[in-house]
Formats: structure tokens, sequence, C-alpha cells
């Protein structure tokens, strides 16, 4: 029977484990991608088990428990055994980030169970060819901002190295005092997780593309492979003297990614309004939405 001692914590000597499992079973959604589990650790500390080859996943957060639905071929027992154990330890929301297919199956599987939508936490998935090319009308106040933006300035772009780290390192610095991250819990969270991934760059087989205006980094765009199909964004940042340079690093990593990937999972907006009328306007090809069992609800 599963426990919480069978779970052991997320460090980045696990990756070849869970890359070995993604390429079986790719991640649905982007919060279970490896680096967006040992980045954050700071602010959710990540526990995982492996068990019948499944891949189950325990987060902490604020020294509350919750479990997500285990990755791999779908086993009711082993499903039933994690509902107990998030019954058991977990508070609040024990069991989350339940995709819809995944919900659906529950949903036969285990009919008393009762879900709750969590639209703050549904990923962003475009077309990439639609960032790339911005097409037709529905992006056109997008390519208006960036055409001024290529008119106004004269910028280069540049892969991600070792060559230009120390130059990125610089950049995050000053777009830290800029958006006054120490103020704000989310965005000082979102700092150290940069500054992990950045840090550990290589490591975690990360990509990324940035902008230099006048010698100086100006923008980043940091990338990986999720699935076959499908790229994922992970941080994106821009300076704010330069009016459309956000359009800019995104259409250049979209141009980039073509090659290789037919959609592009931007993350979700965490509820944050700005950040969801930004990702709202261009036009997603459709959401990976997930849901929640509180505990009231979970009956099984």
């Amino acid at each position: 029977m599963l426990s919480i001692d069978d779970f052991q914590p997320v460090t980045l000597d696990d990756k070849q484990i869970f890359d070995q499992h993604y390429a079986k079973y790719p991640p649905t959604h982007s919060d279970n991608v490896f680096t967006t589990l040992i980045s954050w650790k700071d602010y959710a500390k990540c526990y995982y088990a492996f068990l019948n080859d499944n891949l189950i996943i325990m987060i902490k957060i604020e020294g509350n428990f919750r479990f997500r639905p285990p990755i791999g071929k779908r086993d009711k027992d082993l499903f039933r055994q994690v509902l107990k154990l998030a019954k058991k330890e977990a508070s609040d929301y024990p069991f989350g980030l339940i995709d819809v297919q995944t919900k659906d199956w529950l949903s036969k599987n285990f009919p008393n169970l009762k879900f709750i939508s969590n639209r703050d936490y549904f990923d962003y998935v475009y077309l990439t060819s639609d960032l790339a090319e911005l097409p037709g009308t529905a992006y056109g106040k997008i390519r208006n901002r960036l055409n001024k933006f290529m008119r106004n300035f004269a910028y280069t772009i540049e892969k991600i190295s070792k060559e230009n780290m120390d130059d990125i390192r610089k950049f995050l610095k000053r777009w830290c005092l800029w958006k006054d991250c120490e103020s704000d819990p989310l965005l000082e969270s979102e700092r150290k997780a940069i500054l992990y991934s950045m840090a550990n760059f290589f490591e975690l087989e990360l990509s990324g593309l940035a902008i230099r205006i006048d010698g100086n980094i100006e923008a980043i765009s940091v990338f990986e492979r999720m699935s076959p199909n499908t790229a994922v964004v992970h941080y994106e940042k821009g300076s704010p003297d330069y009016d459309g340079i956000y359009k800019a690093i995104n259409a250049e990593a979209a141009k980039l990614l073509q090659k290789d990937f037919k959609f592009i999972n931007r993350e979700p907006d965490m509820g944050l309004p700005g950040l969801r009328k930004a990702k709202m306007s261009y036009c997603p090809h459709h959401m990976i939405e997930v849901f929640h069992v509180d505990k009231q609800n979970m009956v099984f």
C-alpha cells in the first residue's frame, strides 16, 4: 500500500529518470514538466514515487500536501491508493491538476468523486505557426506593435549560450529591479525559479533566445520540448524601455520552434488579470483544462 514514506524529494539528479518515463508518457500539463518541478522548489517542494510503472507527484506548499494523478498506464487500484493517501495526508485540495481525459476516466471508475474546475491553472496552447506568422485580423494589433518595435529599434537575435549567460543574468537582475520582485511573493518565487533555471540551464537541457539592443540583452525566451509535437515556453521577460519587445521575442521564439513543433504551451495565467488578458490576446488554439477534488468530495 502506498504511503508517504514512498516519496522522495525531486533533485536535479532525477532528470534522467523523469526523461525516461516522459518518453513513454509525456506530461499533458506544464506543471508536471521536470524543469517546472525542480525550478519552483522554493515555493512548492516536489516529491515523487514510482509504482507499477507510474510516476506519482506530491507537492508541499506552506506545509500542505497535494497529490497529482499517477502518470503512466491507467491502474484503478493505484489511483485508489493515491486517493486514500491524499485524503489522509493532504488538506484543502488534496488531489488536483487533473486533466480532462483523466477526469473522464476517474468519473467512470469513481463515480462519487466531484470535480472543481481550476481555471487559474489552465494551460494556454497555441499553434506555433500562428505565433510565428501572426495571420489575419485577430493578430492585427499585435502585428502593428511588432512592426513599430522593428521600425524604432535596431536589434539582433541570439541563442542563449555559455557565452552570453553572464549578460542574461545581468538583464534578469535589472528585470527584477524594474518589477520590484521582492515586494510580491509570487514574483519573488518566480525570480528564484528563473535564476535556478538559468544556473542549471544546460543540465536541464533548456533552449532559449535573447534580444540584444545597443550591446545589452533586453529580452529573453526560455523553452524546451514538452512532448513530440509541443514545446513549452517557461519564461519570457523583456525590458519596459522598449515598447513591443515582448511581441518581438514571442514571434522570434515561435519562428525558431516552428520547424519542430506544431504547438507551443505557454503555461497558465495563475489568475493574474493582466497575464490572462495578454495570453488571450494571442488567440489560443486550445486550453489544457484541469480540475481538483476538495477533501469534502473525496468519496470513492
